[in-house]
């Protein structure tokens, strides 16, 4: 769902996808490509929040501030499942594990990756290509060309998503029965399988 708040309207790149059951509210910029999942509630209420081509936010997330902060996530960001950016700039080709929270005016350095379950205190700044992980934060070693380009690919099954449900989710009705010639995944599997 895409809320006005106090006569600001979200703005939505023609090519970005937000699933019906997201919210995003107010104040709030998606570029070009970017996939936002289910339950992902972004709340551009007190400030803005920008949300750069190529990102994608995924199922369970939460964006948001305390009044007056921007947060962006610049290019490719990869924020995954269950956690929770507030007030935080995340940099070009970045992960954000799955259920981490990053507080207040944190920066997070591009191409870094903070593992699930990281807590990334308030203030804090990741520089440039670091692994952070643990509660509290420790960056505990740089990301090698292998660990990044990993990620690359990883986010690059995400740039074609949004064109993907586009055209091919609907509502329906489930079966009852599968059907003879049903594959056993998706195409986007096959993407990622083949990956070169």
């Amino acid at each position: 769902m895409i809320y006005e708040f106090d006569g600001f309207k979200p703005v939505l790149h023609e090519t970005a996808f937000v699933h019906p059951q997201a919210t995003v509210t107010g104040n709030v910029f998606i570029g070009a490509n970017v996939y936002i999942g289910p339950s992902a509630a972004i709340r551009g209420d007190w400030g803005e929040i920008v949300i750069e081509d190529g990102c994608n936010v995924q199922e369970n997330c939460t964006i948001h501030m305390f009044p007056g902060f921007e947060v962006r996530l610049c290019e490719g960001a990869h924020v995954g499942h269950g956690a929770i950016v507030h007030g935080a700039t995340l940099g070009r080709n970045c992960l954000i594990g799955m259920n981490a929270v990053l507080m207040d005016e944190v920066v997070i350095g591009d191409e870094c990756i903070v593992g699930a379950l990281t807590f990334v205190s308030a203030k804090s700044i990741i520089p440039r290509r670091k692994v952070v992980v643990g509660n509290p934060h420790k960056i505990v070693k740089d990301v090698s060309d292998e660990m990044i380009a990993w990620k690359t690919e990883g986010t690059k099954i995400y740039h074609g998503l949004p064109n993907d449900l586009h055209y091919t989710l609907r509502e329906c009705e489930p079966l009852r029965e599968p059907e003879s010639d049903r594959p056993k995944q998706m195409k986007s599997f096959d993407i990622w399988k083949n990956r070169s």
